[in-house]
């Protein structure tokens, strides 16, 4: 999904609460360690996770968030990420465009071109 900073979230969850959930997939530690514009997410979620496979050195990723392990077939929370509070403007606008962006899937869906 973009964001509004022109990053891409790899995967972005709304909660029950309508709290915003990110989560950047990592698919090795030589991923992780060329990216370091994860930390351009954080504004944009009230809690974000890493999503890597049962192998990751998860010794290196920072303790402040979550950490989600998954394979191709199942995925478990290993450690909650911890809450933050987006401003209200911001949820606003990333509710809506996360509205959008579903509508317009599920359109496509419906409704192939």
């Amino acid at each position: 999904m973009p964001l509004a900073n022109g990053r891409r979230a790899d995967v972005v969850a709304v909660d029950r609460r309508g709290g915003i959930v990110l989560v950047e997939v990592k698919s090795s530690l030589a991923d992780y360690r060329a990216d370091s514009k994860w930390t351009t997410y954080l504004d944009y979620t009230d809690r974000f996770y890493f999503a890597v496979a049962a192998d990751f050195p998860v010794a290196v990723l920072p303790a402040d968030t979550g950490l989600i392990i998954a394979d191709a077939y199942e995925a478990a929370i290993l450690r909650p990420a911890p809450e933050r509070q987006i401003a209200a403007p911001r949820r606003k606008a990333m509710l809506l465009a996360f509205a959008r962006l579903a509508a317009g899937r599920l359109s496509g869906l419906v409704d192939p071109p």
